[in-house]
């Protein structure tokens, strides 16, 4: 499999949702497989809130692949001899498209807090315009889950004709309290932590011992991508055996496993994009600018299919047959299905096999 990263640099304004505007900005983008002749044959994929653009594949002397792996590469379900796949970091991230650590035009300070509040309309305009650079003005299919889920929803709706087919997993028609709620637990777990400084901390503050309130609120996060049933089977009751049952901060497994994960992303992924990312879910809403879900959904015509979890306690999957009841109100192109997994949210990362084949189906019925 072919792969390819790049960074596209943009001097003209970005226009964004709330009248703001970014000038200029730079989206870090990576490429699998080939482009045909007719350019028909490009899948746009989506990531979530701690992705990035590298989906699939190894870089040199990486361990881990690419989030989706699974999914994407030579003979599997968007298999990249078929097709050219594009995943693209999206705008206030912290993986190389502008965030709120870049510098700020035209001094070399970095935006900090005053980046703009992004959107998801927003995300999804910048990609626009970076497929429009490279030629693509016409998408075989867009495909995403969670965050990823609502960019690609949200494409179906601003630009109608853009896409043949577009897939949505574990996602929803706009965010709800109870997801709202969790990501609370982040922003002010951040903004109370003294070393954040109120967003003057220096780019590589935390790269050897992570920011503590950012691994407080990915447990909260974290917690909301699993579910009691998963938890149950992967940790039960079972305690560390080197912590004593007895000592305050002894620890079960599942406290061990929250700590180890926590840490981790804390030293990897910058506090401030991961509070303008959570803002950016927070605010989704497939019918603003649209007066309702109805007018909204109504402006889609590419074939929509959504694909929910069974165990997922974070978008239910109430909220994506919601959207699917409103497709066929109006008589659109669509399918759904909800995959029996009690593993919760991350199911669509992890559970690759309960719905690859799906996918699959899905990309061969728009040839």
């Amino acid at each position: 499999m072919k792969i390819t990263t790049k960074t596209a640099h943009f001097t003209s304004p970005l226009y964004l949702e709330s009248g703001r505007i970014l000038e200029p900005y730079d989206i870090k983008y990576e490429t699998y497989g080939e482009l045909n002749e007719k350019k028909d044959n490009v899948i746009l994929v989506c990531h979530a809130l701690s992705g990035s653009h590298h989906a699939a594949g190894f870089y040199e002397g990486d361990k881990k692949a690419g989030w989706w792996d699974a999914l994407i590469g030579d003979g599997k379900a968007i298999d990249t001899k078929k097709y050219f796949v594009i995943c693209t970091n999206t705008i206030g991230s912290c993986f190389g498209s502008t965030g709120p650590m870049s510098p700020q035009y035209p001094s070399e300070e970095p935006y900090r807090l005053q980046f703009p509040v992004i959107t998801i309309k927003d995300m999804v305009k910048a990609q626009k315009q970076l497929l429009s650079s490279l030629g693509i003005h016409t998408l075989h299919t867009i495909i995403g889950g969670s965050m990823g889920g609502m960019q690609a929803l949200q494409f179906a709706i601003e630009y109608p004709h853009f896409a043949k087919n577009i897939i949505a997993l574990a996602t929803t028609y706009a965010t709800r309290p109870w997801a709202i709620a969790f990501n609370k637990v982040a922003m002010e777990a951040i903004r109370r932590d003294p070393r954040f400084k109120n967003g003057n901390y220096a780019p590589d503050d935390f790269k050897e011992h992570g920011l503590d309130g950012l691994a407080i609120g990915r447990i909260a996060g974290h917690i909301s991508y699993l579910s009691p049933a998963s938890m149950e089977k992967k940790f039960g009751r079972a305690y560390v055996e080197t912590d004593g049952l007895f000592e305050l901060f002894g620890r079960y497994e599942v406290e061990r496993y929250m700590e180890y994960n926590t840490n981790n992303f804390a030293k990897i992924f910058d506090p401030l994009s991961y509070l303008y990312i959570i803002k950016a879910i927070n605010t989704y809403n497939l019918a603003r600018g649209h007066g309702s879900l109805y007018d909204a959904i109504n402006r889609i015509e590419a074939t929509i299919n959504l694909i929910s979890f069974k165990g997922d306690m974070l978008f239910f999957p109430q909220e994506m047959e919601h959207i699917a009841k409103m497709l066929k109100r109006v008589n659109k192109k669509y399918s759904y299905h909800e995959i029996d997994s009690d593993y919760g949210h991350d199911a669509f990362l992890v559970e690759i096999e309960k719905f690859d084949f799906l996918i699959k189906e899905m990309l061969e019925a728009v040839e």
